[in-house]
């Protein structure tokens, strides 16, 4: 089920983006999703070996942002927006634009500062003409150098990544080729930019393209729809199983990020098909109508039983309308169905431990204070640690863990599991903290004790060079 984790923080000047507008937040969350990974990873698994990276390498990570927008950020990772997968209308255009990013990858556009060396080392030199021009007395020629030096800067800057622009439109059209991927849904998608371009006077002329980050949105077409109409795989129609998991993620996206009341006027009771009870059941679990969308659950779960991803959907709203008991069976049969997918997993794992702790919490012969492992916990310790072994950049999963340990009375280790969430979160005060009592309490020289010291020393690191830039 979908989770809103750390925040991604990311510079504008190296971000390589496909958008209708590239200006980047200072931070966004992360999305995650078992289901949602899975179909971003077959979208893009053919298009990473034609590009020849490794699919196990290069990450497709979704970020909570309602922009129509995707880029890439240096390392082998495209990012795409929310906003981009609720916009795009089939699974062909989002594997469009990942063959784009992956051209900006492969082409090292996003460690390739050429351009804004080439504008820095003008907008230098215009400053010093400028200075000179005051110092003669000249204060209007001086401004008039300053910005034409500016302007300059800006056009050498902008003509440059408008060419990486172009060199990765190539790029992900070869990428799309010998996947033997139909371009169809590239276009598609450019026309659908060009037409909200035009619906929000985002317009362009050839006038004024020095300006812009990227070329033209109608010349980019011209490109693109010379290059794969002669393609052999123009006519390939993509396989419609994928499109159906694309239909489902997408309404699923839009249940779980929309406000209940559009998601139900979007997906109105008469749509019966299962990407619309899929967005349902989350608005009404946001809503807190627990019968409604266990019955959206249960509807879905008709038609596919064995449903990993709906089994998980029904676990989640159990355990967070506090009925954690009846969460685990279709918990437990989601994780063995996905080969213990950590994300599910981790889900699985939290289920049995709160169902221990409301146990505990009804027994009238608990001591005030007292905390100790119910019937749950030894199958929930290993649930955990296979799950953060598969997959350490889950916070949640370290949460979760660290209460494992911690009921357990392994105090340094929870210690651990606190410093790792409290990494991933950004929060590297407390990170250095917990990892320092950690490495007290841990035995020099396991990994364990090596791991809490890096930790710690990461820590430092980042403190004092936030100190520095303060």
């Amino acid at each position: 089920m979908l989770r809103l984790f750390k925040p991604l923080a990311r510079c504008a000047a190296a971000v390589a983006a496909l958008a209708l507008c590239a200006a980047p937040a200072a931070a966004q969350e992360i999305l995650r999703d078992a289901e949602t990974e899975a179909l971003l990873h077959d979208l893009a698994s053919p298009l990473i070996t034609a590009a020849g990276l490794d699919p196990n390498n290069v990450d497709i990570v979704l970020v909570n942002d309602p922009e129509i927008n995707s880029f890439v950020a240096g390392g082998q990772a495209v990012y795409l927006n929310s906003g981009l997968i609720n916009s795009a209308d089939n699974a062909n255009e989002v594997q469009g634009v990942i063959a784009h990013e992956l051209g900006h990858i492969v082409g090292g556009h996003a460690i390739d500062d050429r351009g804004a060396v080439a504008a820095g080392h003008i907008s230098i030199l215009s400053l010093l003409l400028a200075g000179a021009a005051a110092a003669a007395g000249a204060g209007d020629a001086a401004m008039g150098v300053l910005m034409a030096g500016q302007q300059a800067a800006m056009g050498k800057f902008i003509a440059y990544t408008r060419g990486q622009e172009e060199s990765a439109d190539a790029a992900g059209a070869t990428f799309l080729s010998k996947a033997g991927i139909s371009g169809r849904g590239s276009i598609e998608f450019f026309h659908k930019l060009l037409n909200l371009e035009n619906r929000y006077g985002y317009t362009r002329t050839d006038d004024d393209s020095f300006y812009s980050d990227h070329p033209l949105t109608d010349d980019r077409i011209a490109f693109l729809q010379d290059t794969y109409q002669k393609d052999p795989a123009w006519n390939h129609k993509t396989d419609p199983r994928l499109d159906a998991r694309f239909q489902r993620v997408k309404a699923k996206l839009y249940g779980y990020l929309a406000d209940p009341a559009d998601t139900l006027q979007s997906f109105p009771d008469y749509m019966t098909g299962e990407p619309a009870r899929y967005a349902r059941a989350y608005a009404f679990h946001k809503q807190g109508f627990l019968d409604k969308a266990m019955t959206e659950c249960d509807a879905l779960l008709a038609v596919e039983p064995d449903d990993p991803y709906y089994l998980e959907l029904k676990g989640q709203i159990l355990l967070e309308a506090g009925r954690p008991a009846e969460a685990i069976a279709p918990l437990r049969r989601a994780t063995e169905l996905t080969n213990n997918q950590p994300l599910i997993a981790t889900t699985f794992g939290h289920a049995l431990i709160a169902t221990d702790d409301a146990a505990a919490a009804n027994d009238p012969r608990r001591v005030e204070g007292e905390s100790r492992p119910g019937p749950h916990f030894a199958e929930a310790r290993r649930v955990l640690k296979a799950a953060v072994a598969r997959d350490r950049e889950n916070p949640f999963a370290w949460y979760v863990l660290g209460e494992v340990y911690a009921l357990d009375g392994d105090i340094p280790r929870a210690r651990l599991a606190s410093a790792e969430q409290q990494v991933m979160n950004g929060n590297m005060s407390a990170a250095g903290r917990s990892a320092e009592a950690a490495e007290a309490g841990l035995q020099q020289g396991t990994a364990d004790w090596l791991r809490a010291q890096d930790i710690a020393m990461q820590a430092r690191s980042a403190l004092a060079k936030g100190k520095k830039h303060s």
